[in-house]
């Protein structure tokens, strides 16, 4: 007896035709071998069938499903075909549909399928059922859709779409208000492995964990999952991407500033087994979290504010603390920092305003500074409500607030323990916010978009209303934050008010244009007064003064500053100048002093007093080989009236020794491209030791290559032939990092032009 064949399927084989879908998608960065579409947009799909198919005859039922546990109900499962006859749930959301194409015949059935504009992201299984015969299709992922005027993070100028989405060169701004200097970042959305990182972190979020079914339906819904990035980003909660620490030791890991693009730290995390890459600090969690957000599909930007307050009492009021001359510090929550980075990414706010109030930038910040609902993630808060004060919105938008608008209170602490306000300040936070301009590395200032003008009555009437609004609220989500807030005051002792974890030389001109200078001089100050109202404002006051720079702060060389007084007064002021020098990390914590002197000046009337300044380089290397700026602060009082006091302070941050890369043959795809740098030990008297040149750049180097350098002597040059094989065409960055015992981590870069 012979057997019975298997009747003949009625598939014949499909095509998702990967390579066309991805170009009309925007997704052929990411791959063009596998199915990457984006939604609210039709794809194009090839089934060919034995038998002529006649949808006035034949049904063709499509099936597309998400996660474990998928349901109509919640948008992760979805029935539809050809006609569309499928019986759904009256319930059913996030309806995906199909039509036949009009080059489709019976035989090669051409489908042109359409995920909702509200479908979540993520990946997704079709099958196909025909004459009872069913089969897969495909797999596919799904991406936000910046181009589709129906998806919240539509963006309508495609030079912003590609600025914001698809460009994957990037530039973020340091140093301090006075001191601004740029850095290239690599974000290198579109690497190998970049969705698998991406949806990965997502399914390791602790929401996912205790509603799987849940999350992935929320996925839907930017506010939603640029919220849970913000979380993963970070690692207190949860299996989250990095491990901040504000200072050392760096142990097991690379110092923050190691780092030049998103693309090794995420790819270490994921191959091994999302455990945190060490270390980070904000402008790296910015980074690696611009990168996801732009793979995901949602317009992102990378942002800097300079005198970046951090609020942690949660009341728009930064206390500073200074020690009268022989007084031990007093330890504070509060803290200006430098500058502090976060991201902004656009999105529509229907949560907030029918009226699209709310729509537009999003602040979100990575870096885990303060809990919001009991986990380490901050924002989306609309900069629009920022502009206004709208401190009762959500999510988080006091704690941005502050850093870009609270006010400011110097308290100087004497001996008995009592407390004087020597200065009020309502202008000193929030300054040069900056992000990199759309298709060039220039810096542009977004200060307006945060808040009005300093000094204008409506900045004041903004700074009332958040007030008013911000004690006012009764919203949970807010109470929450709050009692936690209270609760880490007494628990977070760290440091940092950072949640952590564990030839000739060349002339002075040569090297003068290697920093942006926000303006010229120190921070100013008013006279004091003993104060109970914390929010008073001092009056003008009879002496005023400032710091001035005398040359450019260059590491490897004497810093020169002069401290300007001047008297308003009619009469001789005989003054105690006490000035110091610290070295302090970027978020304004003091790690070490690095000199003091107190001075007895005369001051005349209506005449500036010119005091020299002068930190020499043997000074200062060592307490600065780990930190960020130089604090230098003078502290004068009247000998006559010593409960007159004035401060002024000014954050050096200094000039990095000049370092060039440049490439010397002609770069295409997949041959042997040749660079050279060139570098100068610039002191005379320190031999640099444990040198190393790493170099990296996505599209030109699939992993960061590192050489370790001889020592070089004092005034020799380090003249370094490499060589690499680019593996993308395009506009690519390539970043060079010297690193060594003296000068960490200073960088140089240039464009490579990789032909096809």
């Amino acid at each position: 007896m012979m057997a019975r064949s298997a009747p003949e399927s009625v598939f014949r084989g499909v095509d998702l035709n990967p390579m066309s879908n991805s170009f009309l998608h925007h997704t052929n960065e990411i791959s063009v071998d596998q199915l990457i579409v984006r939604r609210g947009q039709p794809f194009k799909l090839t089934l060919n069938v034995a038998q002529p198919f006649n949808p006035k005859l034949h049904q063709l039922h499509i099936t597309a499903k998400t996660g474990e546990i998928p349901t109509e109900k919640q948008g992760t499962l979805s029935l539809f075909g050809v006609p569309d006859v499928s019986t759904r749930s009256p319930s059913a959301i996030a309806v995906w549909k199909a039509d036949l194409h009009k080059y489709s015949s019976p035989l090669t059935v051409i489908l042109m399928v359409t995920p909702p504009a509200v479908t979540p992201v993520g990946r997704w299984n079709l099958t196909v059922k025909l004459g009872g015969e069913e089969m897969l299709l495909g797999k596919l992922v799904v991406l936000y859709n910046p181009w589709c005027p129906d998806d919240w993070v539509y963006l309508k100028d495609e030079k912003e779409i590609n600025e914001y989405v698809l460009n994957e060169q990037g530039v973020i701004f340091k140093g301090s208000n006075n001191y601004i200097s740029s850095m290239d970042w690599d974000f290198g959305q579109f690497e190998e492995q970049m969705v698998d990182i991406c949806l990965t972190m997502l399914d390791l979020n602790l929401k996912h964990e205790k509603d799987p079914a849940d999350d992935v339906s929320a996925r839907c819904n930017p506010i939603y999952v640029s919220r849970v990035v913000s979380a993963m980003i970070n690692c207190q909660d949860d299996r989250g991407v990095l491990m901040g620490r504000w200072g050392p030791p760096y142990i097991g890991g690379h110092l923050p500033s190691h780092w030049s693009g998103s693309y090794p730290i995420l790819r270490r995390w994921f191959n091994i087994g999302a455990y945190p890459v060490k270390y980070g600090q904000c402008w790296v969690f910015a980074g690696v979290m611009c990168s996801v957000m732009r793979l995901l599909g949602i317009p992102c930007r990378v942002v800097s504010n300079f005198e970046s307050a951090h609020d942690n009492n949660a009341n728009l009021v930064i206390d500073e603390y200074h020690a009268d001359y022989g007084v031990r510090p007093k330890a504070n929550h509060d803290s200006i920092w430098n500058y502090h980075v976060w991201v902004e990414a656009w999105m529509r706010r229907p949560d907030l305003a029918e009226d699209g109030a709310f729509d537009g930038w999003q602040v979100l910040d990575p870096t885990p500074q303060e809990k919001s609902a009991g986990v380490y993630c901050c924002g989306p808060a609309p900069v629009k409500a920022i502009l206004s004060g709208e401190t009762d919105l959500k999510y988080d938008v006091p704690f941005v607030f502050a850093e870009v608008n609270a006010d400011c209170i110097d308290w100087l602490v004497k001996a008995d323990g009592s407390k004087v306000n020597i200065f009020s300040d309502s202008a000193r936070v929030g300054h040069n916010i900056s992000t990199k301009s759309i298709g060039s590395k220039e810096r542009w200032n977004i200060t307006d978009n945060y808040k009005y003008r300093e000094g204008t009555d409506k900045e004041r009437e903004v700074y009332n209303n958040a007030i008013t609004k911000h004690y006012s609220k009764t919203d949970d989500e807010e109470t929450d934050k709050n009692a936690v807030i209270e609760e880490d005051q007494e628990e977070d002792e760290s440091e940092d008010n950072v949640a952590v974890e564990d030839e000739d030389p060349p002339s002075d001109e040569e090297e003068d244009d290697e920093i942006e200078e926000g303006n010229e001089t120190g921070r100013e100050t008013t006279g004091s007064i003993d104060a109970e109202n914390p929010i008073s404002i001092s009056p003008p006051p009879p002496v005023t003064m400032q710091f001035e720079k005398v040359s450019p702060p260059r590491n490897g060389k004497d810093v020169r500053l002069k401290l300007v007084l001047r008297s308003e007064s009619s009469s001789v002021r005989s003054l105690s100048i006490n000035i110091s020098v610290q070295a302090t990390r970027y978020n304004g914590f003091p790690a070490m002093t690095i000199q003091t002197e107190v001075k007895d000046k005369r001051l005349q009337p209506g005449r500036d007093l010119s005091i020299p300044i002068t930190v020499p380089f043997s000074a200062y290397h060592k307490p600065m080989v780990d930190c960020d700026s130089m604090k230098v602060s003078a502290l004068v009082k009247d000998k006559k009236t010593p409960y007159n006091t004035y401060l002024a302070v000014d954050d050096i941050v200094l000039i990095d020794p000049p370092i060039s890369v440049k490439v010397t043959t002609a770069a295409k795809v997949n041959q042997s491209v040749k660079g050279e740098v060139i570098f100068m030990n610039p002191v005379t008297t320190e031999m640099l030791t444990n040198c190393t040149l790493s170099f990296s750049g996505t599209g030109l180097m699939k992993n960061e290559a590192e050489i370790k350098l001889q020592d070089l002597k004092p005034y020799n040059r380090l003249h370094v032939y490499f060589s690499f094989v680019p593996y993308k065409s395009g506009k690519k960055t390539l970043v060079v990092d010297f690193d060594c015992s003296t000068f960490r981590d200073i960088k140089a870069s240039c464009i490579v032009n990789v032909q096809p």
